[in-house]
């Protein structure tokens, strides 16, 4: 079984560049283009093509919109939810709510979070505790929004190392949160609450409670104008 990580793969389109040779000059050529299709699916392609998976994996019918086969997390898959990690234990919390949510909505057997930096447990930390539960294969998931550095660079290096230990495990790093179209439901969902705390009529949402950040600068002449119109 060949070794299947990182799967660098976004759904928005991108712009990519590579070089090639000019048969005229014999110099390398910089060529930019803009893919006129989602990169997930040319990688998909490219990794089908080349990479094994292992047989737990559980295979839907496909994607009747797109006609896309869809392969689903089996039940010898691990999860690994990792977040940048806080220096702030309340946030470093919030990705164990967020992890027991879920596990509890999927119904995946094995759901771990970790902490890139800063707290534990750490990727290697979870890693490690897949594999004492059972797991054939991690799909590690980046709880980032958008496609940066660590999600380039740090994360796959973290999760190389990890394995290591571990011989005869594959790995997939999946791609962060970035322009899902339900993130527009989730931020306007946010901004109306927002909105709504600000004028009185609602608490801090859970990201906020106790914080006292939900607020404006000018929340106090808002809610005074408020008070003022309905005493007109």
């Amino acid at each position: 079984m060949s070794r299947v990580g990182p799967l660098l793969a976004s759904s928005a389109l991108v712009a990519w560049r590579f070089s090639r040779s000019d048969s005229a000059s014999g110099k390398s050529v910089r060529i930019h283009h803009r893919l006129p299709f989602p990169i997930s699916v040319k990688l998909q392609r490219i990794i089908m093509k080349n990479s094994t998976f292992p047989t737990n994996s559980s295979l839907s019918l496909g994607n009747e919109a797109t006609g896309r086969v869809e392969h689903k997390v089996g039940e010898q898959d691990a999860v690994i939810i990792v977040d940048h990690g806080s220096r702030r234990q309340e946030s470093n919390l919030m990705l164990n709510e967020f992890v027991a949510m879920f596990k509890a909505r999927t119904g995946y057997q094995i759901v771990e979070p970790a902490h890139m930096e800063l707290a534990k447990p750490s990727i290697s930390d979870s890693f490690r505790l897949c594999m004492q539960k059972g797991a054939k294969r991690v799909i590690v998931s980046p709880f980032f929004l958008s496609p940066g550095r660590h999600w380039l660079q740090d994360i796959p290096a973290l999760v190389a190392d990890a394995s290591k230990e571990h011989s005869g495990i594959s790995y997939v790093i999946t791609a962060p949160l970035g322009l899902h179209e339900l993130m527009v439901d989730v931020m306007n969902d946010r901004i109306k609450h927002c909105l709504t705390h600000v004028a009185g009529d609602a608490d801090e949402c859970s990201v906020c409670a106790g914080t006292g950040k939900c607020q404006t600068s000018n929340c106090f002449f808002y809610l005074l104008s408020r008070f003022s119109g309905s005493m007109s």
